[in-house]
């Protein structure tokens, strides 16, 4: 099995703990771009697989994924070799929760100044301040309403808060099932912006949610309001992102993830002292990780065994040529 950069470190790790008998090797595909390699199975991490990529991995039957996000996963180019494409589902490992738990993190830590105390209290500074907000009676936006929201819908309730949602199928008995006061379309995510206190973004990126924060949403959001983002860096107009907290149109972000990944140390984001930021570790979790290493063990064995493959994006279109010999 090939990993195809050396992010996530501690994936190859736990997967070797959940099976030991495999082989796996580490490199980074990208910085290599002459090179052949011979796998059955290799799992991106950040690097894209693309069609040319495919063709220098000797044997490849299958791109599985650790965790839900194929988007850099070339999928035309890899049903038309007949090599499948798999992920993980986030609702069946904790991956969900262990977001939903980050995105908590994130709004109690920017909430309550914890950056800046922690410099304070290392530096000297004055004790007793400043104020913090509560997040008891505030009003939480969760945009996508999959298993992350979810999962940070039923978090977010015992802190008192009040929770609406902009998803692309609104379902009233669902949001009422999570206790959401009010559920809307992606298209009226506006309308919904103008009452909350924290905007949480746990969808996927696709061409609908491209930039579903830009300029003109970030315009639609309160001055106390902080945007949370834990779904993909394309979901927000970092420029535009940058223009709102330099204007204080919004009172600060806390990012996840980014456009690119990763992230040059010198990029402006973090210059903010109002945006909390993290190297895509939301779901980085003991938790989480055991059983997304648990599930790809039994995904490989299926592939050592010849037989259908679970969690397989495109297995109608490749279940007849991917142990063709």
């Amino acid at each position: 099995m090939l990993f195809a950069d050396r992010t996530f470190p501690d994936t190859a790790r736990y997967l070797q703990t959940a099976a030991p008998a495999l082989q796996i090797e580490v490199d980074d595909l990208a910085a290599h771009p002459q090179r052949r390699w011979t796998a059955p199975v290799v799992v991106p991490l950040m690097t894209r697989i693309d069609g040319a990529v495919m063709d220098r991995i000797d044997g490849l039957k299958l791109i599985q994924q650790w965790g839900a996000g194929l988007e850099g996963v070339d999928l035309a180019a890899a049903t038309a070799r007949g090599i499948a494409v798999g992920n993980v589902a986030s609702t069946a490992t904790g991956n969900a929760e262990s977001v939903a738990e980050w995105c908590i993190m994130a709004a109690l830590a920017l909430s309550r100044h914890l950056p800046d105390l922690s410099a304070r209290m290392r530096h000297g500074g004055a004790w007793g301040g400043p104020v913090g907000r509560s997040l008891l009676g505030r009003t939480a936006c969760i945009v996508g309403l999959g298993g992350i929201g979810q999962a940070l819908a039923s978090r977010l309730r015992p802190f008192g808060m009040q929770i609406v949602a902009a998803t692309r199928t609104p379902d009233t008995a669902r949001a009422a099932a999570f206790g959401i006061a009010d559920i809307r379309g992606l298209d009226r995510l506006g309308s919904l912006l103008g009452i909350s206190d924290y905007v949480f973004l746990c969808l996927p990126l696709t061409r609908e949610t491209r930039h579903i924060i830009d300029a003109a949403t970030l315009q639609a959001m309160r001055p106390e309001a902080f945007l949370i983002n834990a779904g993909r860096g394309g979901l927000v107009d970092q420029d535009a992102l940058l223009q709102a907290i330099n204007a204080r149109q919004i009172a600060g972000a806390g990012l996840d993830v980014f456009t690119p990944e990763p992230l040059s140390p010198s990029s402006p984001l973090l210059e903010r002292a109002e945006i909390l930021a993290t190297p895509h570790i939301a779901g980085v979790t003991d938790w989480s990780y055991a059983r997304v290493a648990q599930q790809i063990a039994q995904v490989i064995e299926a592939v050592a065994a010849k037989a259908p493959l679970p969690h397989c994006i495109n297995w109608p279109a490749v279940a007849e040529r991917i142990y063709a010999a």
